[in-house]
């Protein structure tokens, strides 16, 4: 295929330029202007159009696409919990395969239409949890995306829901692997795993040699609990000390974990998914974003949308810095890795799970998506992301 009158944009770093693109089988062959057609060659003409290494979503929840139009529950959550309990936790039990299918459709074609073309999405459906990452999987396979996929460990449902939990993770990630998609090994949050869980997350990581993602202190709640129930130690020093703070391992949200943990975490090969809308969204608080190193940028399953999402977190950055290390607010691409190594995921992030290096350039995998320059970015619908459901005008759904 040649792609003809493009502009290139790429992240990192930053520039745009006006070329032809030659690609062959899974690589870009050739780049220049102007590139002559081959005979049986098909050619798209861009006219203009921007061409950019596709986006990844670090974090998502592709089910919560379902939540959308959904009633507020009948009394208001007064803090993180409740919302898990009177929304989250409701919505995931009355999933089955048809509609964990259709949310994945509805998740992969936003994605698409934002320019992501990557998402590591974890996944939760207790009353559907054998076969319900290969439903998803041939959902975002049908629209084209990459993936890598878990399912949601967690002690909530009784032993019998983990360990069907654990068993879909490793028959996923053992068998399933495909030229689109990858298994990594889900876990729901320190305060809802027990020690024998993570003992057998810790196995089941090593059996698949692929790594976890979990939730980390996405909440004051965790911390609190970690503290009470195992001995006042943190959670970081409380999933070291299982093994899984191991090199690749995606730790969500990460809101109230200090400096200090965020080093320890990086210094074992971790990477931190920062999704400030949903922080924002759940008043949760917000990450010390001026400590991550090896960070990626996820939507926590508000959306698709990752230019959405970079344009929130370097709105709301210069508060935590300017609270945590003096500096005056400011927001630029350079003053955060954060976030200038967050856009460009594709170079970051995916390519410690994937192939890959966000770039249009030959040799790279052009794992790209294309925009019409004239127009602006096509944004999903509002949604209510993992807070509770919010009606369009921003106010509580009724």
């Amino acid at each position: 295929m040649l792609l003809k009158g493009a502009r290139l944009a790429t992240f990192d770093p930053p520039r745009v330029d006006e070329a032809d693109l030659r690609v062959e089988g899974e690589r870009i062959v050739e780049r220049g202007r102007p590139l002559a057609s081959r005979s049986g060659e098909d050619v798209l003409e861009l006219e203009g159009a921007v061409v950019m290494p596709g986006l990844v979503n670090a974090h998502t929840h592709l089910y919560s696409a379902l939540a959308r139009g959904m009633p507020g529950p009948a009394s208001a959550p007064r803090s993180f919990v409740e919302i898990l309990q009177r929304v989250w936790w409701k919505l995931d039990r009355a999933l089955d395969a048809e509609s964990v299918r259709l949310s994945g459709l509805v998740g992969a074609i936003e994605a698409a239409r934002s320019g992501t073309t990557m998402l590591i999405d974890h996944h939760s459906s207790p009353s559907f949890i054998r076969g319900s990452l290969g439903a998803l999987q041939g959902a975002l396979e049908e629209v084209g995306l990459r993936s890598a996929l878990c399912y949601e460990v967690t002690d909530r449902n009784g032993r019998e829901g983990r360990d069907l939990g654990i068993e879909e993770n490793v028959t996923f990630a053992r068998e399933r692997a495909t030229a689109l998609a990858r298994g990594l090994v889900g876990a729901h949050a320190s305060f809802t795993l027990g020690d024998e869980s993570l003992e057998m997350l810790a196995r089941a990581v090593s059996d698949t040699g692929s790594s976890l993602h979990i939730h980390v202190a996405e909440d004051r709640a965790d911390v609190d609990d970690c503290r009470a129930r195992h001995g006042g130690g943190t959670i970081i020093e409380r999933l070291d000390r299982f093994g899984l703070l191991a090199s690749r391992a995606l730790l969500a949200h990460c809101v109230h974990l200090s400096p200090e943990e965020i080093q320890v975490a990086h210094a074992k090969g971790c990477w931190i998914a920062h999704n400030p809308r949903s922080n924002m969204n759940n008043a949760v608080g917000y990450a010390p974003t001026a400590a991550l190193r090896r960070a990626a940028l996820g939507t926590d399953g508000m959306d698709g949308d990752m230019l959405a999402e970079a344009r929130a977190a370097c709105l709301k950055m210069p508060t935590s810095w300017s609270s945590t290390t003096g500096r005056p607010p400011s927001c630029t691409a350079t003053t955060s890795p954060a976030i200038s190594s967050s856009v460009s995921t594709a170079a970051t992030c995916a390519r410690s799970w994937w192939r890959g290096d966000g770039r249009c350039a030959t040799g790279a995998w052009p794992g790209w998506t294309r925009r019409r320059s004239s127009r602006a970015p096509a944004t999903p619908p509002a949604t209510c992301g993992r807070g509770w459901p919010r009606s369009s005008r921003g106010g509580e759904a009724r």
